[in-house]
């Protein structure tokens, strides 16, 4: 395509929408509620998957070894454990520094604890990461198979039931932005529809006299483009404003490790750019499908 007639149809494009005065107003305003809210899920799902990936990677499995194993077996564990396919780290924990977590996680009430310093009887442990946090159950059975384990530890029912809400929020939060993408296109391309069938006299009048199907879809085609990135300044200014606002005023407030933001640079700018790219999309194709039935002459 020439320079000279890609310019002639963004001018086009671009004179279409001042044109069109409320059907314009009617358009951005379409595309702008919508991407509100795809703005807005996109950033809530984007931190709740942060969060669970954080929560699955905290997942282990504590091997707790039998009193009665004797030093070199202990090693030996160890090394097999670390054979194992699907395992990311092996740490061991001595008997000893498992009573001082302890002591230490009780606070004023550990310090009971303290007297069986000289006879401790806790259990040397490994503490096992799988590489995929979902086979742990699995990991956690052939580690139960070997010798000398007196028991196997990795919280059963309640990570069982995290990787299942993990996977239920991240579906659902795919639908319903899948769904407000959608709805954007539906509502954009009957407004634009409209605008269209004002002009359908004047589309068939360039069919008759030759002009492509290509020559009279481009301006429309940048007029949809033109209409989603209108529709998406305010959405980015909203969201990127209140993104801040709840990184910086939340953050500080929340005591548990794994609520955690994802932060502002550069998140919210990745966000703003992606909120772009889908009101373009939403613009061009809202567009492309409205025109479609009046190039049919």
């Amino acid at each position: 395509m020439k320079f000279s007639t890609m310019k002639r149809h963004v001018r086009e494009g671009a004179k279409n929408i001042i044109r069109n005065g409320w059907m314009m107003v009617a358009s951005v305003g379409a595309v702008t509620t919508t991407l509100i809210l795809v703005g807005a899920f996109l950033a809530l799902m984007l931190n709740i998957n942060q969060m669970a990936v954080k929560v699955e990677e905290d997942v282990e499995i504590k091997v707790l070894i039998d009193v009665t194993t004797g030093d070199e077996e202990v090693k030996e564990m160890g090394e097999k454990i670390k054979e194992l396919n699907g395992v990311d780290t092996v740490t061991f924990s001595s008997k000893e520094e498992e009573l001082k977590n302890l002591v230490e996680g009780m606070g004023e009430e550990g310090e009971s604890w303290q007297m069986f310093e000289q006879d401790n009887p806790l259990n040397h442990a490994y503490i096992v990461k799988a590489a995929n946090p979902e086979e742990t159950a699995a990991l956690a059975e052939k580690i139960q198979s070997f010798d000398h384990i007196y028991e196997v530890n990795y919280g059963k029912d309640v990570v069982q039931r995290l990787f299942e809400f993990n996977k239920y929020a991240r579906t659902i939060g795919l639908v319903l932005i899948a769904g407000l993408v959608l709805t954007a296109v539906f509502l954009i391309s009957n407004t634009i529809k409209l605008t269209i069938m004002a002009r359908s006299r004047e589309i068939g009048i360039m069919k008759l006299v030759g002009a492509t199907n290509g020559f009279i879809r481009w301006p429309f085609f940048i007029e949809g483009m033109l209409l989603g990135v209108l529709g998406a300044i305010i959405p980015i200014a909203l969201i990127m404003t209140g993104y801040y606002f709840i990184v910086n005023s939340l953050s500080e407030q929340i005591t548990y490790s794994f609520v955690q933001f994802l932060p502002f640079n550069p998140f919210a700018w990745q966000l703003s750019l992606i909120i772009l790219a889908i009101g373009m999309v939403i613009g061009m194709w809202g567009s492309v499908m409205s025109v479609r039935k009046f190039l049919k002459v």
